[in-house]
């Protein structure tokens, strides 16, 4: 935690990057340290919530008004800390959309399970379901005998009906956008990149000296505009899929009570940071055996021929 206390806050780095106008892809990697930081901390602040809420529930503390009214300040911290990250992941998707779908900050493990740049939004909804099986199976008991335990294994019918509804809706979004990007990735195929790419192949197969090189900055200009309307594209989709992932998140902790949205929030900032950590450490050992392997023909050739050098 030391190299993350470190780091200069999300909100500050971004103000840098603003007024340099500076989005390379190297800065987001940045930017996304430092925000990962911060969510390490308000996982920190959702625990102790969690801890105190339970306290208070255990000594029979029954004025829950003011209790959900002490826990709606983090809540909306939480969530304004996610929409932060997607405004600042909007504002370099302008500058090079190519890198923010290509994420060099994520690990291989996290790249698996990409959907356009991000989590799918109907993951949400399992990670929601997955965590109320878990805590309703831990709080049986108690459910049975008819108390109540305020966390995600105690949704209520009319929760579950709204749950239901606003996760239909979120799969027919994810569908069009799936959809839309599918369009998108085939457009590379269509008859303006075929003919480009069949025009370019005839210049460098004809190349004449200076008349030639005229050609190609023409081409490369025809080639720069082309993939750049590609490139808006891309951009657009991206857009709407971030912007369904934060409406999804909204949407959810908008049907969960307070204590259930604390719940639901340390459950996926849970699952994101240590997927993260699980991916990096993957990657790190795998770095480290590929090190090993390229080292060891090395290695031999010197025991080779230091062996030869004493049998002479």
């Amino acid at each position: 935690m030391s190299s993350s206390s470190a780091l200069p806050s999300s909100a500050v780095y971004l103000s840098q990057i603003t007024q340099n106008d500076n989005f390379e892809g190297e800065t987001f990697h940045k930017f996304f340290d430092c925000w990962l930081a911060e969510q390490n901390k308000h996982l920190d602040d959702l625990f102790a919530a969690e801890s105190s809420s339970s306290s208070k529930q255990n000594s029979n503390n029954n004025n829950n008004n003011i209790e959900d009214q002490d826990l709606k300040p983090l809540i909306d911290r939480v969530i304004s800390h996610y929409e932060h990250y997607y405004e600042a992941k909007s504002m370099w998707a302008k500058q090079d959309v190519l890198a923010i779908l290509s994420p060099s900050w994520m690990s291989s493990l996290e790249e698996a399970f990409l959907w356009i740049g991000g989590w799918r939004p109907t993951m949400a909804f399992h990670l929601l379901y997955s965590k109320s099986g878990l805590q309703f199976e831990a709080r049986l008991r108690e459910l049975m005998e008819g108390f109540r335990v305020c966390d995600l294994g105690d949704l209520s019918a009319s929760q579950l009906t709204q749950l239901d509804r606003l996760q239909r809706k979120t799969i027919r979004e994810e569908r069009e956008i799936t959809e839309m990007m599918a369009r998108q990735q085939e457009s590379v195929a269509d008859a303006s990149m075929v003919e480009l790419s069949h025009a370019v192949s005839e210049m460098m197969r004809r190349k004449e000296g200076g008349r030639e090189r005229e050609k190609e900055r023409e081409m490369e200009e025809r080639v720069e505009e082309t993939l750049g309307m590609k490139k808006v594209g891309l951009e657009e989709i991206l857009k709407k899929a971030d912007d369904l992932r934060v409406k999804t998140l909204k949407g959810i902790v908008g049907v969960l009570t307070p204590k259930q949205g604390i719940h639901f929030l340390i459950a996926a900032a849970e699952l994101h940071l240590r997927l993260h950590e699980w991916g990096k450490k993957k990657d790190a050992r795998k770095e480290t055996m590929t090190r090993k392997t390229s080292s060891t023909p090395m290695l031999y050739n010197i025991a080779f021929i230091g062996d030869s050098l004493e049998k002479k």
